[in-house]
């Protein structure tokens, strides 16, 4: 066995993961196609190239391309309020509506913090599936009417009461809302809906042939997986059949995407070649640059461009990267334009390990150790008596909460049942390690008078909590 699919077996073990697929193409040729364990475990179907998988939040670079497209057709422009275009769109008690543009959407800097809207928008395929009563979900689903329609988001968002993270372009906070909105502004400005606009000026002239919003469109086609979550017994992780996918049909831009690893590789091809897929072209390099260029800080050494996140100086070069998560996915994929790189994973299940998995497939298709970590942080001693400062409740408005202590030791952060030591790596930032040994990075959050008030986790900025009386 080669030492790469004996890293992937390890993660796929611990895991728990029933299947996984792992692509690195050269030049644009396929040179590594790895199925692992099933695309469904009980019928023992295997995985390959042309499995199906969804690819969650990388649909986002999608909707960018979308409206890169756009611009260069003359119909938009990045820089437009996004008020010219949804002249409804309003966010209660706030003046700075109207500096929101396209382009703070595509970067996640409109200051929109995490809103409910996502699971409003699933609600009518996340009730009928059974799966959700196995695995204790939390969520009220009866708190709020479906969300179907633009309109209705843009009514339910206009109706929450909420304060922006500041000044439009100041912040860096993921936004599923900001890019269903740019799937609204697509639809408005092509004149055809969202997806029948994906598939017209993306999806056929890249040869994409079984990447689809909604698996019924590939009619009898059926290398398909079946999608798997888990829920925790006292034996422990009990992974499970949960065939139902999740849609959102006025949040399809945010990350509802169907594909295969073959599919996604030629996706790549956008990004390593400066706009072509073959001899087809879907985007000038002028817009190709636009997408990976520097709006808004996530790291210190990566940002996010539009739907897109960037390393500029990985190894010499530049990778280029995006992830995806919802119920039965975990996915990620890469670009490294100065190796003629591109890798894509895909599993199904979700809390996968698939960044761990691409950190190895990189490595592997650059002759690294496939331990050798992608990001490193030198230890930057933090003094004792700020770490109180830190401590305290965070939650978003997804539902994501972290608890932060102090102690004789340092800073602890809890999350999802499980601790872990933060180690400073510079002002107001730490970073603590996973089990499976990635390393991710936490940023707090001061206002004017140097009260901490919220923290940068997950890509998300979490509200802090005030201390009940």
């Amino acid at each position: 066995m080669k030492p790469l699919e004996m890293v992937v077996e390890k993660l796929r073990e611990d895991a728990k993961l029933p299947g996984a697929f792992i692509g690195i193409a050269k030049e644009g040729e396929l040179v590594y196609a790895g199925g692992f364990g099933y695309r469904d475990a009980e019928n023992q179907a295997e995985v390959t190239a042309d499995t199906v998988f969804g690819i969650g939040s990388i649909t986002k670079s999608f909707t960018c391309v979308a409206i890169m497209q756009l611009q260069e057709a003359g119909k938009l422009s990045v820089d437009d309020p996004i008020v010219k275009y949804l002249p409804e769109f309003r966010i209660k008690k706030e003046e700075r509506t109207q500096r929101i543009t396209i382009a703070h959407l595509m970067s996640h800097t409109s200051g929109m913090p995490s809103l409910p809207s996502l699971y409003y928008a699933m609600r009518r395929s996340m009730e009928i599936d059974p799966a959700l009563k196995e695995t204790g979900s939390k969520f009220d689903l009866t708190a709020h009417d479906p969300i179907d329609t633009y309109e209705q988001l843009m009514a339910f968002i206009g109706a929450l009461d909420f304060e922006l993270l500041g000044e439009p372009g100041a912040e860096f906070s993921y936004s599923n809302d900001g890019y269903a909105l740019l799937g609204a502004i697509i639809e408005r400005v092509s004149g055809q809906s969202y997806e029948s606009y994906i598939k017209q000026h993306l999806l056929d002239p890249a040869n994409m042939k079984h990447t689809v919003f909604l698996t019924e469109e590939l009619g009898d086609y059926d290398n398909i997986t079946t999608l798997y979550t888990s829920k925790k017994t006292d034996e422990g992780k009990e992974v499970f059949a949960a065939p139902l996918w999740w849609d959102a049909p006025s949040m399809r831009a945010a990350g509802f995407l169907k594909s295969t690893g073959r599919d996604m590789l030629a996706y790549a091809e956008i990004f390593r070649t400066g706009g072509k897929v073959g001899e087809n072209r879907i985007l000038s390099e002028e817009s190709v640059r636009q997408m990976i260029g520097n709006y808004a800080g996530l790291e210190p050494s990566r940002h996010y461009g539009y739907g897109l996140m960037v390393t500029p100086h990985f190894r010499g070069g530049t990778l280029i990267e995006h992830g995806g998560a919802l119920k039965g996915i975990a996915a990620q994929l890469c670009i490294l334009p100065e190796e003629n790189t591109t890798c894509v994973i895909l599993t199904n299940l979700d809390g996968a390990p698939s960044a761990e998995l691409l950190a190895s497939a990189i490595n592997a298709a650059m002759s690294r150790p496939l331990e050798e970590p992608i990001t490193s942080y030198p230890e930057i001693p933090c003094p004792h008596d700020l770490l109180k400062d830190f401590a305290g409740t965070y939650r978003s408005g997804e539902g994501e909460q972290i608890e932060v202590t102090a102690g004789a030791e340092g800073l602890v952060l809890a999350f999802q049942g499980m601790e872990f030591p933060l180690r400073p790596v510079g002002e107001d930032s730490f970073v603590f390690q996973m089990s499976t040994g990635l390393v991710k990075w936490i940023r707090f959050i001061r206002d004017e008078s140097g009260s901490v008030i919220r923290v940068a986790f997950h890509f998300r900025q979490l509200i802090k909590q005030a201390k009940e009386a």
